[in-house]
This record gives structure tokens, C-alpha cells and sequence, in this order.
């Protein structure tokens, strides 16, 4: 009843290792028509998968397969490179979803975040705006009890499109459309070595790859280090000029933003965007706030109450 692979003198190297809750019943492998291959009982009313492939991921992400975790069985779906161009075996990058606070993705190199998504906006994934709304293609973010996790599917039939970890450490979107014949690249993260990388400017700066420097600081701070600052280099940040004094301060919209780390962020589906507005003025802490649904004008609440960090303004979204 489990698939096994056999090495040199028929040693085990790999099992399903499941335990068949009904010996009686036959036990089938199957590959479906989206490519997961599938191990279940013979008779399909007997409920859903034993074991599927779709929940072991390696460099790429087809239609239907979901990258993210699955509550229930602590199940983490992610992507990790090849080697190298011709050796399949593990490389050093992956591209995982880190579920605490704001759930989003991070590209890592052997652990060390490099890029980061940026959080599902209620349409699309925010960091990534190369990755506009087509006709022929649906993409879906699920946040449960059951699981987090992100899919997407293709309806034009005649249209075959995946995301792959590169082995050279790139998260990209390829697309096949007859009569072509060849898999076209319609986008690659990260897109700029200079904005997209973790983190290009510190805390309370943001990058803008229009303005020299890259690293701007955010209005009502100065640079950490003006030294560095004039040499540059970013990465130390700013600091407020003022203090904040809790119940008399204001806000300042930013716009075509991405959006500061959320790993610490809090998340209100709930409340709307002027009862957000609300809650941040009423916790000293607060350091901004923004919606966590663009859909419809704005819909529930996300807010920071530590450093705001890994900001860049975007031409559009």
C-alpha cells in the first residue's frame, strides 16, 4: 500500500510510510490531469488523498499546487532551487511564507532573507506588482484555521504558466502560449538589485531608484549617521526629529508604497480603515497603520508598533 523507492540491492531509500487505516481496501497511484501524482484508495467515495506530491514542492510551482503551510498537519509547502542548471539536487535558495503577523513571502539564501513579497493585498501579491490581473489567469490567498496558502490557476486552456525558485536565486513567473513553443519570461523578483533587495534601506527610510541617493528618510526624520548617510550607504537609517507625544500626533499618508515588514505587524480583518485610523492614535506605540484589503476602498487593519523597515515607493500600485 506504499509507494517505495529501491536503491542498489533493493535498499530502501524512500516510502510514503503511511499507515492504510483500511488493509482491505486496494490502495492506487495515480498522476491527474494538473500533474500532482496522487496515491488514494481505488474506490473515490472513500474520501480525499492518502499522500500527494502537490505537498512536496521542489523548484516549482505549477496551477493548483499551493505554496504555504496546512495548520491542521503542520505541513510547510515552499520552493528550493536546483544546484545548479543541470543538478537537481538541493541549492542554497528557497522562497517560503512566514505566517506570524502579516503573513508573507520571503526569498532566502541558506536562511538569510534577500527579498521579501511583500503581503497579500485582497488582489494580488503587494510586493510583486509585475504580477498584474490577466484575463486567463486567477490567483487566490487563503488565511484559516486550516491554512495559509497561496495558488493561483490558469482558465485558457491553450496557456501553460508556472513560477520557479531559480538555482541563480530568482522567483519567476514563466508562461507557454502556442503556437510558440517555448516558455517566455514574463517577469522575474527580485526585478532591481537596488530596491528589491532585504532590506535596502534601514529603519524609517525608503528606497527610490528615481532619487540620489536610493535611500530616502521618511518626513520628520534624519538620517542615523549622516557620515554614511553622504557615503551612500543607507542601511543604518533614521531617526525620528521630534518625539512622539501619544494623542495629540498626526498621521502622513505615504503612497505607492510598499509595505514595512508585517512579519511583527497586527492584523484586524474586522474593523475599517477609519476605526484603524483610530486604534493607532489611541496606542502610543503605534507607528502606522494601513488597510489589509484594497479591495472595495479599503478593508480591515494592519498596524506597526516597532521600526518600520524594508519600504520602497513603487511608479505604479
Amino acid at each position: 500500500g506504499n509507494l517505495v523507492i529501491l536503491g542498489h540491492s533493493d535498499k530502501l531509500v524512500w516510502s510514503t510510510n503511511l499507515t492504510s487505516g483500511n488493509v482491505r481496501s486496494l490502495v492506487v497511484a495515480e498522476l491527474l490531469a494538473n500533474g500532482n501524482f496522487v496515491m488514494r484508495y481505488s474506490s473515490k467515495d472513500q474520501g480525499g488523498f492518502l499522500w500527494q506530491s502537490f505537498d512536496y514542492p521542489t523548484d516549482t510551482l505549477p496551477p493548483q499546487m499551493k505554496l504555504g503551510w496546512d495548520r491542521k498537519t503542520k505541513l510547510n509547502r515552499y520552493l528550493r532551487s536546483w544546484k545548479s542548471s543541470y543538478d537537481p539536487s538541493s541549492g542554497n535558495f528557497t522562497y517560503e511564507l512566514e505566517t506570524r503577523g502579516f503573513p508573507e513571502f520571503f526569498l532566502r539564501k541558506t536562511d538569510i532573507p534577500i527579498h521579501r513579497s511583500g503581503p497579500w493585498d485582497g488582489i494580488r501579491i503587494s510586493g510583486i506588482p509585475e504580477e498584474r490581473q490577466v484575463d486567463y489567469m486567477v490567483y487566490n490567498f487563503t488565511e484559516d484555521r486550516e491554512e495559509v496558502a497561496y495558488t493561483f490557476l490558469v482558465t485558457n486552456h491553450s496557456i501553460y504558466s508556472r513560477l520557479t525558485m531559480s538555482y541563480s536565486g530568482y522567483f519567476q513567473r514563466f508562461t507557454w502560449t502556442s503556437p510558440a513553443w517555448g516558455w517566455r519570461q514574463l517577469w522575474s523578483a527580485p526585478m532591481d538589485l537596488q530596491c528589491d533587495l532585504y532590506p535596502s534601506c534601514g529603519p524609517y527610510a525608503y528606497c527610490d531608484t528615481n532619487t540620489p541617493p536610493l535611500c530616502n528618510c521618511i518626513r520628520g526624520f534624519n538620517p542615523w549617521s549622516m557620515e554614511q548617510w553622504n557615503m551612500g550607504d543607507g542601511t543604518s537609517g533614521c531617526v525620528r526629529r521630534t518625539p512622539l507625544s501619544c494623542r495629540r500626533d498626526g498621521f502622513l499618508p505615504m503612497k505607492k508604497m510598499k509595505l514595512p515588514t508585517t512579519t511583527m505587524a497586527t492584523v484586524d480583518r474586522r474593523i475599517s480603515g477609519k476605526e484603524c485610523k483610530q486604534k493607532c492614535l489611541m496606542d502610543c506605540n503605534c507607528t502606522a497603520y494601513a488597510n489589509a484589503d484594497i479591495k472595495n476602498g479599503g478593508l480591515g487593519c494592519v498596524i506597526w508598533t516597532g521600526e518600520l523597515v524594508d519600504i520602497r515607493t513603487y511608479v505604479v500600485g
